[in-house]
């Protein structure tokens, strides 16, 4: 009987084997590409989810989704909302429920089953939600912008000025106000929920805590059109009885002051706010209380703030318990009302604190005055704990260099950029800025001394750190291989990536903060690598829709706070640039094979071709900043190797053909005509005025004037060996040196990869003596600079030439999809292994699912692990060199090993 009972075990431990391994299940259900988000403002939301799954080569055949506007509806498996049924399809991104009836401000609980090709289903995801926004100005329910005192029009100067501003303008100070109301909450509440806008930017408390973890908030628009609103759940904060709501304002780029170091000057408008709480109550009730005449506002402690020149703060100006119940507000004044720019939902992820950083060394440069090095240059702000006397006051210089003496160097990044801090004397506090930031590496303080000090009549540092600020987009991918310098160089342009993600891709930290737009399109296939961008790209795009001038011209910066003018207007306007609003909507459907970026930009597209061509000679471009920062006899800036015109005109052709791409999926076959007749045009005129039949070489022969043709197509396929040929052969020719800058380096990349000749991309960034990254490195960089030759004099965090990171996945582990994939639905792996690297590795997570490459070279074996989603398929392209064909596979993990 014993022995009985053993064999029904070892029976019934198999069965449960093989369920665990047909086990199927859904994960991350996500509405907009995201996970439980709040503030959705469109009435037709786009459901995505992914797989998981034991078996092997699994794909969904058909879902089942239900949305219910109550939770426990959901839980109990019944939709009042909507109810797909049974909907066969292998559709898991981008589903767009049918004949949802869904209103503004409301909550709805989602969630989904699946079943795979042999007919094994799923049980339903665990239920996540959305939130709807406000779609109308109606939905704010009567709630107004309301201000401590309204800048008079003849004072507002919108655009900015570039630079100081008019001597007669003066410093301009302003009042960066507290608003507070006191509300009461009389029965159980269900949710709460607050819609927010604070220009420039705000911070709000309830009860004396801060709502949300989120800095400078709202993301920067063009405030002379709109603004983003934000939305926060604030059901845990209300309490039944009296509670009170409290906000802080700072300028941000609504108001620059005319004080310290600013890029430009001017002002939509004094400080303002807008806000409408919304409170269901458990009896089914609801209440709205919203911004009026009725809030009360005073002068905050913050006495100077400036995106650009820093802010103060006087600890003796506090007003104790200003946002807690029972606070006096008697002597504070009737907020004036006022109007502002049209609201919209803040899209992407908000700016957070991401990391800390304490001091790796310090130095004393006088009694009172030391510098801390905090080991990294990143973006952000310092925060200190501090012990003095009343009055006592600190001064706070971020910097990303040196001097030679050993101070803060602000030279070229925007000086003075200063941090005050006036000591009220009580215990210990604990201070950092709000509404202003810096890329910085080190902290000079001023009139403070380290704990423990034998100066006692200073205050005492009790803690100092530097918190590192940036979009907190959830991270997408890893890498890291044998080649400790290409790890090192992967982490030198994630830390300038880092730096420079904010609600803008900023061009640096500190200098400028402006959105140069050749970053988005040239490193945005790096960076969705690093991190899910994909909600961020439609407010990039949002923004351009919005920024874009009535002549069609896309700004080479946006927001455009300021007109560049000078320097021929190519600062303002230059293909390479605005270029940005066709190419980047089409890498995005790429990634994703989601449309709406597509259809809902095509006019946007449309126009600014139409104003290319009005600025077109003969199909050719003859204007812009063309390869800026290439590596030439001079210094840095407008290109140097490449001639005018040629990379602007390749440009200009590549958008045609990627319109008339474009065109044939949204199904406008005219225009699809059209634009493929005008690239086939602009096609010969190229060709005819930069290639030379007899050396077969492009423009001057420069890496970039033979990779752009090479990779934009505009190569005929007779020629196309011989210009690959003498692109690297100028490459060998130079020693392995890179010459290219921003707008070609990321061509010479593209190019070489596909060609398989990534041994030429190992060979130009396997060095360290010759400009590059490993120069910047051995320079001292802790992030990539704005220069191959990380000169001082320029921003030394600046993410423009970070286009390696890509060749890192693409390149040398080889994640890519096959040709005319879309949303990595058929990926293929093709890894390149070059020269002493033995081993590499990298994690993507596409919209599908993960995908993993895992290789290492032992001896003559060539061992490769693989790992691909379920709902996808794959192709394996071994290395050169090892006698293996290609392998067609499904999803789940694989490991292969083959010998030359």
């Amino acid at each position: 009987m014993k022995q009985f009972g053993l064999v029904l075990f070892f029976v019934w431990s198999i069965g449960q084997v093989n369920a665990q391994l047909a086990f199927l299940r859904v994960l991350d259900p996500r509405c907009e590409y995201t996970v439980n988000p709040i503030g959705i403002e469109t009435a037709q939301p786009l459901l995505s989810w992914e797989i998981q799954a034991f078996e092997k080569n699994t794909m969904q055949v058909a879902y089942r989704i239900l949305v219910a506007d109550d939770s426990v509806l959901l839980i109990n498996d019944k939709a009042n909302i909507w109810d797909s049924k049974k909907v066969s399809g292998s559709d898991n991104q981008q589903v767009l429920p049918k004949s949802l009836s869904i209103k503004p401000a409301t909550k709805y609980y989602w969630k989904v089953m699946v079943w795979d090709q042999k007919g094994q289903e799923s049980s339903f995801s665990k239920p996540a939600s959305w939130r709807t926004g406000l779609w109308s100005a109606g939905d704010w329910k009567g709630a107004r912008w309301i201000a401590y005192n309204e800048l008079p029009d003849s004072n507002k100067y919108v655009p900015l000025m570039h630079g100081s501003g008019k001597k007669e303008w003066g410093k301009r100070p302003d009042v960066l106000p507290l608003f507070r109301k006191d509300i009461i909450v009389k029965k159980g509440i269900k949710a709460a929920t607050v819609f927010i806008s604070g220009l420039g930017h705000f911070e709000m408390s309830i009860n004396g805590s801060k709502v949300g973890d989120h800095f400078l908030d709202p993301g920067w628009t063009q405030y002379a059109r709109q603004a983003q609103y934000v939305t926060f759940d604030i059901t845990d904060q209300l309490r039944i009885g009296t509670n009170a709501l409290g906000v802080i304002l700072g300028n941000g780029f609504y108001y620059i002051p005319g004080e310290r170091y600013r890029k430009m000057t001017g002002a939509y408008g004094y400080p303002k706010m807008i806000a409408r709480v919304l409170v269901e109550y458990t009896d089914g009730t609801t209440d709205n209380i919203v911004s009026d005449a009725s809030w009360k506002t005073a002068p905050s402690p913050i006495y100077f703030s400036s995106i650009y020149g820093g802010e103060d703060y006087n600890a003796n100006l506090e007003k104790k318990g200003w946002d807690k119940m029972g606070f006096n507000d008697a002597a504070w004044q009737n907020v004036v009302t006022t109007t502002g720019p049209e609201l919209v939902a803040q899209l992407g992820m908000p700016v957070k604190l991401m990391q800390r950083f304490t001091p790796v060394a310090q130095k004393k440069l006088s009694p009172g005055v030391w510098v801390y090095d905090l080991g990294q240059n990143f973006s952000g702000v310092p925060y200190i704990e501090v012990h003095g006397k009343k009055g006592d006051t600190i001064r706070i210089m971020p910097a990303e260099l040196l001097t030679d003496s050993g101070t803060a160097n602000q030279k070229h990044t925007g000086a003075p950029h200063v941090y005050t801090y006036v000591l009220k004397g009580d215990g210990v506090e604990k201070w950092n800025p709000r509404f202003s930031y810096y890329g910085f590496r080190y902290l000079q303080v001023a009139g403070a001394e380290p704990k423990g000090s034998a100066y006692k009549e200073y205050p005492a540092i009790q803690k100092i750190e530097g918190w590192h600020l940036r979009n907190s987009a959830p991270v997408n991918g890893s890498f890291r291989s044998s080649s400790d310098l290409f790890n090192k160089t992967h982490q030198l342009i994630q830390w300038a990536l880092n730096s420079n993600f904010t609600s803008v891709f900023t061009d640096c930290p500190h200098r400028e903060k402006l959105g140069w737009q050749e970053q988005v399109h040239l490193m945005g296939n790096a960076i969705q690598h690093n991190y899910d961008i994909v909600s961020f790209a439609h407010k990039i795009m949002r923004d351009i829709r919005t920024q874009q001038l009535a002549n069609g011209l896309v700004p080479a910066t946006i927001p455009e706070f300021t007109e560049m003018h000078f320097a021929d207007g190519y600062f303002r306007d230059s293909p390479e640039w605005g270029s940005t609003a066709i190419i980047f909507p089409w890498y995005v459907y790429q990634w994703t094979g989601d449309k709406r970026l597509l259809t809902e930009n095509y006019s946007t597209m449309q126009r600014y071709f139409k104003y290319l061509q009005s600025k077109d000679s003969s199909f050719i471009l003859m204007y812009g900043l063309g390869d800026w920062y290439d590596l030439g006899p001079n210094r840095p800036g407008f290109s140097q190797l490449t001639p005018m015109g040629l990379t602007a005109t390749a440009y200009y052709y590549y958008d045609a053909h990627l319109l008339e791409q474009i065109a044939n999926i949204l199904g406008k076959r005219e225009d699809a005509v059209m634009y493929q007749k005008i690239a086939s045009d602009i096609k010969t005129a190229f060709n005819k005025k930069y290639f030379n039949p007899s050396t077969k070489q492009y423009g001057s022969g420069s890496q970039t004037s033979n990779a752009i043709p090479l990779f934009m197509k505009l190569v005929e396929p007779q020629d196309y060996e011989a210009v690959l040929a003498h692109l690297i052969e100028d490459i060998r020719s130079k020693d392995n040196r890179l010459t290219a800058g921003d707008i070609g380096y990321r061509y010479v990349l593209k190019a070489l990869e596909a060609a398989g000749r990534s041994d030429v991309i190992y060979d130009m960034n396997s060095r360290s003596d010759v400009p590059g990254y490993g120069y910047q490195l051995a320079k001292g960089a802790t992030a990539l600079t704005e220069s191959w030759q990380a000169l001082p004099n320029v921003s030394n965090n600046h993410f423009m030439l970070g286009h390696l990171m890509e060749w890192f996945y693409t390149g040398l582990c080889g994640i890519g999809q096959a040709p005319g994939s879309i949303g990595f639905k058929d990926i293929e792996i093709k890894p390149q292994p070059v020269g002493d690297i033995k081993e590499a590795k990298a994690t993507y997570h596409s919209v599908n699912g993960l995908i993993s490459v895992n290789w290492k070279i032992e001896g003559d074996s060539f061992n490769l692990g693989v790992a691909i989603p379920p709902n996808s398929k794959a192709t394996i392209y071994f290395p050169a060199g090892y006698k293996k064909q290609p392998v067609k596979i499904g999803s789940g993990a694989y490991e292969f090993s083959i010998k030359k």
